[in-house]
């Protein structure tokens, strides 16, 4: 390895990015954590009222277990599950103090390159070190680095409630009124914000599930409490299929509650509903038009759940071999891609599906995955364990890849369009739209 005196630098202290610290601590290879907020697990705890589909057994790397342990640290329970506040509080924190001064907080990365050269130069490219472009309370920083790991995941990056991947017209001049997160309704301030209104849901993910399940509960409290539910497909009866054969017995727990939901709440379901416009209306409440033609008015707040997409611009001058559909590295893509695997089925992969043009540059956890969903944290411990490997000249071990994960149940790829949703489409021939969270996946949001 080029370099062995620089360390490696993980963006992100995440799940992903502190698992990968974890695997280099117990390698002894020299490391740097970089995280834009102040706290592990910063985008965790945004969501942190949202509990886990995996138990706890399922969400604590091997590597950083070994190194918690050696510090005092008990396990909980392993058969629980934990919300996002008690999987940062009980395990991200512990998991960065324990490695020290090697996790540097309010560090943002703005910028990934090559030393002296930008994306255009071949000349010497191979062997030069990475230099990693940072702003911080005390100002910019450029730290240089022998290899980089990027696990800044997706969350600063949610899809628009536009239904062609773009923002509707008025969706940005209606943003006081939009929310791209599952509200906390057991926070009194959120409570009041959707309480006796008329609420839009847009999505048919795990979040929007467990958001349509939270706005019933309330209108039972309180009925003058109106919802909309835009659907994407011609049929909303896909979005529950499978909950009754899913591995993950939460994500299917929560597949049934919010179809008994829907059809016990006043929830009104339209479909084919693929956001064209937002107008904000003279009386101050917003009106939807989908691109069909179907007018939606009268509305006081829209959740729109409609997955995320990574955010690539801090890697401008990086070689990256991406997707084009998906977002995410070229030969991993195959094995994601929603519009073939339909069920949500992952194939083991590591060092291998994620290296870049970029020798010594990777990819992992949420961000690897660009914008499909079928994420679950247990690929991302196996990634980064495989790519810590490669790092460290293990080559034997970043080829072995053995992962077994739990299948979805739920079936039909977000590719699939109103025509093939009628017939069924995909490897497993059914047609829901795979979960937009979970977990492990994109933990709830």
């Amino acid at each position: 390895m080029q370099n062995p005196e620089l360390p490696v630098v993980v963006i992100g202290a995440g799940p992903a990015g502190l698992a990968a610290a974890a695997q280099l601590h117990s390698r002894e290879v020299p490391f740097l954590v970089l995280e834009a907020g102040e706290v592990a697990g910063a985008a965790v705890r945004e969501w942190s009222h949202v509990r886990l589909f995996s138990p706890w057994s399922e969400l604590i790397d091997p590597a950083a277990a070994e190194l918690l342990e050696n510090n005092g640290w008990t396990s909980p329970n392993r058969d629980r599950y934990p919300t996002g506040g008690t999987w940062a509080d009980d395990y991200l924190q512990p998991l960065a103090d324990a490695l020290g001064d090697a996790v540097r907080f309010g560090t943002k990365v703005v910028g990934v390159a090559k030393r002296g050269r930008d994306r255009l130069v071949d000349s010497g490219r191979e062997d030069e070190i990475f230099t990693v472009h940072v702003e911080t309370a005390a100002g910019e920083e450029l730290i240089a680095a022998r290899a980089v790991i990027d696990a800044s995941g997706t969350w600063t990056g949610p899809n628009p409630l536009g239904g062609d991947g773009l923002p509707a017209l008025g969706e940005r001049a209606a943003a006081d009124r939009i929310t791209y997160r599952i509200p906390d309704l057991t926070d009194p301030i959120t409570r009041e914000r959707y309480a006796g209104r008329h609420v839009v849901v847009a999505g048919t993910g795990a979040s929007a599930k467990g958001a349509l399940i939270g706005l019933v509960a309330l209108a039972e409290e309180d009925p003058s409490t109106r919802i909309s539910w835009l659907v994407r497909r011609a049929s909303v009866g896909a979005a529950f299929e499978g909950s009754e054969d899913d591995e993950l017995a939460e994500r299917g727990a929560l597949g049934r509650r919010a179809k008994e939901a829907v059809a016990s709440g006043p929830v009104r379901t339209l479909n084919s509903f693929r956001t064209a416009s937002v107008e904000r209306s003279a009386d101050g409440t917003l009106t939807l038009t989908s691109m069909d033609g179907q007018v939606l008015d009268g509305v006081d707040e829209v959740i729109a759940l409609t997955g995320f997409r990574p955010d690539l611009s801090m890697l401008s001058e990086i070689r990256l071999d991406l997707d084009p559909v998906l977002d995410a590295p070229r030969q991993l893509a195959p094995l994601i891609d929603p519009n073939v695997h339909s069920c949500g089925t992952v194939y083991p992969h590591g060092a291998k599906e994620l290296a870049q043009p970029e020798s010594g540059f990777y990819l992992v956890g949420m961000k690897s995955y660009g914008r499909a969903t079928s994420f679950l944290t247990l690929t991302g411990f196996e990634q980064t364990r495989s790519v810590v490997a490669e790092i460290a000249g293990d080559h034997e071990s970043a080829a072995r890849v053995e992962l077994i994960l739990p299948e979805t149940g739920v079936c039909g790829g977000s590719g699939v369009f109103d025509d093939e949703a009628a017939t069924g489409g995909g490897c497993c021939g059914a047609t829901a739209e795979p979960e937009l969270i979970t977990l492990g996946t994109r933990a709830s949001s």
